[in-house]
């Protein structure tokens, strides 16, 4: 399947902006169940600085703000090639080694509520201890769009009882790592059935699997990624694999718009 994708970030400031420098994470990965056709990144009122793939393979992108602007547009868009392995990535590759996969952050800390979760789930290690991971923490924390802080741990959505995929997707990791698994976030891309337009990327987990290596598990939506999936960052957490990061100096009163087409060409 061909998707077509088009992300446009726009940032408008009621104040110039001094200074100002954003990372970006939003060039789709090559590997084996996806290829890029076309991809390009364009800055408006900005200028691109340097590139670099950083230790999880993530193509990264510096971005600097032209001095005095107050408004700041990164569109990024092309064409990606992506066939369904149910959920299977293939072999761990790149500098990162797997034991990094198995640390905790302080927003996957497994603490006493995910500790009674994973209990109550009974799981186990394995393939198939995964999937039923992945159906365990979905029918028991509530998806509910807008439901959740960016910065929430696992622990504030078990909580809470509710939260988005970025919450959903620390959990699961949480709880895949306090079976002594490698587990990683995945922010990216998922083509929806019921329209094309979205104001937020999508978020999933990895597994790394003896004898498969990684595998996704999509807790929101209960199905390991198929073909409407496209892998851009992965990370130990969201922290590094969010889209867009960075500073600025100057700039106050920001308002940010997003806008996401994702569709079949």
């Amino acid at each position: 399947m061909r998707l077509k994708i088009q992300h446009r970030t726009q940032y408008h400031f009621d104040t110039p902006v001094d200074y100002g420098l954003q990372q970006l994470r939003k060039t789709p990965k090559t590997s084996q169940d996806q290829k890029i056709v076309t991809w390009q990144t364009r800055v408006e009122h900005g200028r691109k600085e340097v590139a670099f793939d950083d230790h999880h393979r993530n193509r990264t992108e510096l971005i600097g703000y032209d001095p005095g602007t107050t408004t700041l547009s990164v569109i990024s868009e092309g064409e990606i090639d992506v066939i369904d392995t149910q959920g299977i990535v293939g072999p761990h590759r790149g500098p990162a080694p797997l034991w990094l996969y198995r640390q905790d952050t302080p927003r996957t800390q497994a603490r006493a509520g995910v500790r009674a979760l994973l209990r109550s789930i009974q799981t186990a290690p394995s393939l198939d201890g995964m999937h039923a991971l992945m159906q365990g923490i979905g029918a028991s924390i509530l998806y509910e769009v807008g439901s959740s802080d960016p910065d929430w741990s696992a622990e504030d959505a078990i909580e809470a009882g509710k939260g988005v995929c970025q919450d959903h997707t620390h959990i699961f990791l949480s709880c895949a790592r306090l079976l002594d698994m490698p587990a990683r976030y995945v922010s990216g891309y998922l083509m929806l059935n019921e329209k094309t337009a979205q104001d937020a990327m999508h978020a999933w987990a990895e597994v790394h699997i003896d004898g498969l290596g990684w595998v996704g598990f999509d807790v929101s939506n209960r199905i390991s990624p198929d073909a409407r999936y496209v892998r851009v960052a992965t990370g130990l957490d969201y922290a590094e694999a969010s889209p867009v990061s960075g500073t600025r100096i100057g700039g106050a009163g920001e308002r940010l718009n997003v806008q996401i087409d994702v569709a079949q060409q």
